[in-house]
């Protein structure tokens, strides 16, 4: 914070905003832009992680694993969104916690369930309570980032799924008349011709991920949505530098940022969809072809 910015009633209107925008509030609602990003940078590829082994699990010709799979992609996308960040962020968090009293106090005559109460011994908490603020923000960043995995996973599993069956079927089989094994196939062959296929459907998920990013607020992470909310609302002569409401200004910001950071993915997947589709036998490939012709 500047220097003059220790009397408020003395600053003129510039002086009062620049005060009034490098509070620390102010500094951690321009670090939750970067949670934002981190989340998504994390996310993304551990989802399409998930989203890979579901729809390898869906194909599979093993029927208890193809069940599951399909089990999986058909049960989270049948759910609302919102349930299942709500409830995993409650059930994983029991399920490590649970896990570590089975460990470290096996001696615990209590039953752990006790009416709506869960209750562990102390050293299975996850996080303790002696551990400091940051080790709390980093394993409610670390739920937050699980359930938006196993959840955008599920999507990305039935776009993957149907990608692989867009793959031509003569390939296949021509490569396994060449003497490929089935998993050679699959990894020389098939995995690489359908990402063309996934492509649309993975840019239409990936800006769904940037859209449900405000569930952060409901996961008990300060986001974006929380300090808008928080330094928006009204501040009144209690407060070192009070305001009316100004919510709306600070959603509007929101607004451009998803806008713009939106417009840059859209730019950044049509350069990556022309790249896949070189040499592909598509509508846009043949048309590479065409043009460096």
């Amino acid at each position: 914070m500047f220097p003059f910015c220790t009397d408020p009633d003395t600053l003129d209107t510039v002086r009062w905003f620049a005060c009034y925008l490098t509070t620390g509030k102010h500094m951690s609602f321009y670090l939750s832009f970067g949670t934002v990003l981190l989340l998504l940078a994390i996310t993304a590829p551990t989802a399409l992680a998930f989203g890979f082994a579901g729809a390898a699990a869906a194909r599979s010709r093993i029927l208890p694993l193809s069940l599951f799979g399909k089990g999986y992609i058909a049960v989270v996308r049948g759910v609302p969104d919102i349930a299942f960040f709500l409830f995993f962020v409650i059930a994983l968090d029991q399920i490590f916690e649970w896990t570590r009293h089975q460990i470290l106090c096996p001696d615990w005559d209590q039953p752990v369930r006790q009416g709506n109460d869960f209750i562990v011994c102390q050293a299975a908490k996850l996080p303790l309570n002696t551990a400091p603020q940051w080790v709390h923000e980093t394993y409610g960043f670390f739920l937050a980032v699980l359930t938006f995995a196993i959840v955008f996973g599920a999507f990305a599993a039935n776009v993957l799924f149907g990608a692989m069956r867009a793959v031509p079927r003569a390939q296949i089989e021509t490569a396994e008349a060449y003497g490929m094994t089935h998993r050679q196939a699959f990894w020389r062959v098939l995995v690489p011709q359908m990402w063309i296929y996934a492509l649309p459907g993975l840019s239409n998920l990936w800006m769904v991920l940037i859209k449900a990013t405000p569930l952060l607020f409901l996961l008990g992470v300060e986001d974006i949505v929380y300090w808008a909310r928080e330094l928006g609302g009204a501040k009144t002569s209690a407060f070192t530098y009070p305001h009316p409401d100004w919510r709306l200004w600070y959603f509007l910001a929101l607004l451009v940022f998803y806008l713009a950071f939106t417009r840059v993915s859209e730019i950044a997947l049509e350069r990556l969809t022309v790249r896949l589709s070189r040499g592909q036998a598509t509508a846009q490939g043949e048309a590479l072809r065409r043009g460096g012709a």
